[in-house]
């Protein structure tokens, strides 16, 4: 991988760790969202599963 294809993963991966951050507060000051946040965070799993699929497959 290039050096600007390194830089937009670790990117992604701040901006990836600083939404689930966010999420967390959220759910820590307000309990009832709790069931929505885990259906959108199952989602967004499933998003990294295929973008690694995506990228391993690339790089062979």
């Amino acid at each position: 991988m290039s050096t600007i294809a390194l830089l937009v993963v670790l990117l992604l991966v701040l901006v990836g760790l600083l939404v689930l951050g966010a999420l967390a507060y959220v759910v820590y000051r307000r309990p009832v969202l709790t069931q929505p946040l885990t259906v959108a965070l199952a989602g967004a799993a499933v998003l990294v599963a295929m973008v690694a699929a995506v990228v391993s497959a690339g790089a062979s």
